[in-house]
C-alpha cells in the first residue's frame, strides 16, 4: 500500500492455530517449556490450558504488517515492538488489526494489536516498514 496515509486501516489477519501448532513451534524455536506443550502441567501452574508461545503471536503481528502493507514481503519490516499482555490458546482464532500511524517518505509506521476473543494478547505493537 504505497499510497498509505495516517489513519488507514491495516487489513486484518485472522489465524486459528491448530492444537498441534505449539509442538511445531517448539521444534522450530527450541522452546519446549511444558506450559506450551502439556495442558495438565499448564493447569497445575495456574494456566487455563497449554498456551501459545508469545513469539508466535509476535510473528503474527509482523506478518500482518508485512502482508497488509508490503505485499507480504517480510524484508520491508524494519522495526517491531510489542507488549505481551495476554495468553493465546490453541484452537481459538487470533485477529491482528491496526492502522497507519505515520507516513514519512517510504517509511510507514503502524500501530497494531492481536486479540483472541476479548483478550488482547499483544497490545501497543508498532511496526515500521520501508515500502
Amino acid at each position: 500500500m504505497a499510497d498509505s496515509k495516517a489513519g488507514d486501516a491495516v487489513p486484518e489477519l485472522r489465524v486459528t492455530p491448530d492444537k498441534y501448532l505449539p509442538y511445531r513451534y517448539a521444534g522450530a524455536s527450541g522452546d519446549f517449556n511444558p506450559i506450551h506443550l502439556d495442558a495438565e502441567f499448564a493447569k497445575s501452574v495456574g494456566l487455563p490450558s497449554n498456551i501459545l508461545h508469545g513469539l508466535y503471536s509476535m510473528g503474527l503481528v509482523a506478518k500482518a504488517a508485512a502482508q497488509g502493507l508490503a505485499g507480504g514481503d517480510p524484508r520491508a519490516l524494519k522495526k517491531l515492538t510489542v507488549q505481551f499482555r495476554g495468553m493465546g490458546l490453541p484452537e481459538q482464532e487470533i485477529v491482528v488489526s491496526g492502522s497507519v500511524k505515520e507516513v514519512e517518505g517510504d517509511r510507514v509506521t503502524v500501530d497494531l494489536e492481536a486479540k483472541q476473543g476479548d483478550t488482547r494478547i499483544i497490545r501497543n505493537a508498532q511496526a515500521e516498514l520501508e515500502l
